[in-house]
């Protein structure tokens, strides 16, 4: 089976010794992305509704570098700082997968940064 190391501009850099995702076979794992702006390094601003956006948008950009496509998620896993944010960042996140979406699980963690939302995701490749 290859293994395939990923590395995308238009996703930010990882924040320590892990890769933002890795092709194996035909599957892609994406790292959790948080809701950093790639060009600042930064959160951006307005809470957990454009964090959740940032991240799925992060996580679509490197589907894309790894030859994938967030309509081939097959698995996400979000994290939140705070559960009580669950209706909201749902609603943005039904944005990204409006119709057949992945399985999901969804915990309350602390963050890096200080974010709000970190989302992984495993999906297929085209």
């Amino acid at each position: 089976m290859d293994r395939k190391v990923i590395k995308s501009e238009k996703a930010p850099k990882a924040l320590g010794p892990y890769s933002v995702a890795i092709r194996a076979g035909s599957f892609v794992f994406a790292s959790g992305q948080l809701g950093l702006d790639p060009q600042s390094g930064n959160l951006v601003a307005g809470g957990i509704e454009a964090e959740t956006r940032q991240s799925l948008t992060n996580i679509r950009n490197v589907l894309s570098d790894s030859g994938s496509g967030i309509e081939l998620v097959v698995k996400t896993t979000v994290f939140l700082k705070d559960m009580a944010d669950f209706p909201k960042m749902n609603a943005v996140y039904g944005e990204f997968f409006p119709e057949n979406p992945p399985a999901r699980s969804t915990v309350q963690a602390a963050l890096p940064k200080g974010g709000s939302v970190e989302i992984e995701a495993i999906a297929l490749v085209k």
